[in-house]
């Protein structure tokens, strides 16, 4: 599935829609360049949870928790230089909603089950294409589509 979206608006609206039918617990690999609109989507996911602190990049921390419905952990691999065993990525995705930013650099860590999504700039526009990877995603993607 595609979605375009013209500003940052739409994008957090993006985001917000799909936080709002989420279970937790949830992940999300959001891929995309620098300054694509990952934190920005991850805004609405946030919204949609309740949180009330402002969510913003972890690309200097590796992971913010922000507390609403669910946790919402909000993780930034892009300086990961390789995975150590100090890194309990497990622990957030099996405790909350966890968002990664830049999950390739740690792929073997990753569950058999999440939400893909791409986001790339076309014309101006944002494009999200969701890959739903496992029965939960698919089913949560159908659900989404018909909101």
């Amino acid at each position: 599935m595609v979605i375009f979206t013209e500003n940052e608006i739409e994008s957090i609206d993006l985001g917000y829609k799909l936080g709002l039918i989420l279970t937790n617990p949830s992940t999300i690999l959001l891929e995309g360049d620098l300054g694509a609109g990952k934190t920005t989507f991850t805004k609405g996911i946030g919204k949609a949870l309740g949180v009330e602190k402002t969510i913003n990049s972890p690309t200097f921390t590796i992971m913010k928790c922000y507390k609403g419905k669910y946790p919402l952990y909000h993780l930034d691999l892009y300086r990961l230089n390789g995975v150590n065993q100090e890194f309990d990525l497990e622990e957030y995705i099996d405790s909350g909603i966890a968002v990664i930013e830049w999950p390739h650099q740690a792929d073997e860590l990753l569950p058999e089950e999440y939400l893909r999504i791409i986001i790339t700039i076309e014309n101006d526009k944002r494009k999200f294409e969701f890959i739903p990877v496992g029965k939960k995603y698919e089913d949560l993607m159908e659900v989404f589509m018909n909101e």
